[in-house]
């Protein structure tokens, strides 16, 4: 995922700014962090056997109380366990919205074909935005499930820290089948187009990176045209960075081309 999505509690608390009651009765009391900004997603444990240890005891700690259960669901945030499935479930039903959330998080890193109607559920319906943008994440990880339409509608509808991941996940959606990947480029292009979240904007760029090689040429040449619009036109320079890091990637001697020009008429440093 890129770097720029990893972003604080603070930063998400202006992002989710629509939902204010919901954060301020149900999380403001107990919210210690946002598991997805603690995961590394690079590192995972070289010692088997802590792993083991660590897997063990948060089994125990998810058939215990509240606090306990916090701490056995952020183990299996960084740690795959196919034991945990049965008891990381039933935890997407928690009134407290820290434990869905979590929850969530955790059968993102551990996915089970249970949990996949559910998590839709959650995204498309929970009350709470943190959740809806753990569900965002996870179902990433199901992207040979129905999942294609759910976050096309995050995509589009939902809050800017919703939508940001709702777009990183299309981009694995999108590579499972040629089909898919035009449907991706095309709902990313309209993203691209019209949302006012440069973080989201940035997303949609690195998604429409990785599924380049995916399309057919005309949902290629529409790609380019896309990402060339915003390169010259986006009032935001990060955005405008971005899309200049895809079209340098893409291997089109057209591509090279034109940014080149670009570069020799002064529009681009």
């Amino acid at each position: 995922m890129k770097e720029e999505s990893f972003k604080s509690i603070d930063e998400d608390l202006r992002n989710l700014a629509i939902d204010p009651d919901v954060l301020e009765k149900e999380l403001a009391a107990e919210l210690q962090g946002d598991p997805l900004d603690d995961i590394d997603f690079e590192a995972y444990a070289s010692d088997k056997n802590k792993a083991l240890t660590e897997c063990q005891l948060g089994l125990q700690w998810l058939e215990k109380g509240h606090e306990e259960r916090l701490q056995g669901l952020r183990v299996f945030c960084e740690h795959r366990d196919p034991r945990a499935l049965p008891l990381l479930i039933p935890l997407l039903s928690e009134p407290c919205p820290v434990e869905r959330m979590s929850a969530v998080y955790a059968l993102g890193r551990n996915p089970s074909p249970k949990a996949v109607d559910i998590l839709l559920g959650l995204l498309q319906s929970d009350s709470n935005a943190y959740v809806r943008k753990a569900a965002a994440w996870s179902l990433g990880n199901y992207s040979t499930s129905p999942v294609l339409d759910p976050l096309v509608r995050a995509l589009h509808n939902d809050v800017a820290a919703v939508r940001l991941w709702a777009a990183s996940s299309l981009a694995e959606v999108g590579s499972t089948s040629i089909e898919n990947a035009e449907r991706v480029v095309s709902e990313l292009l309209l993203g691209l187009r019209i949302d006012q979240e440069p973080l989201v904007r940035s997303n949609c760029i690195w998604s429409l990176g990785r599924l380049y090689e995916q399309v057919f040429e005309s949902m290629k040449s529409e790609l380019i045209e896309g990402l060339f619009c915003i390169l010259l036109n986006d009032l935001e320079p990060s955005v405008r960075y971005e899309a200049r890091v895809a079209l340098e990637q893409i291997q089109s001697p057209e591509v090279v081309t034109r940014l080149k020009k670009l570069v020799e008429d002064g529009v681009l440093l």
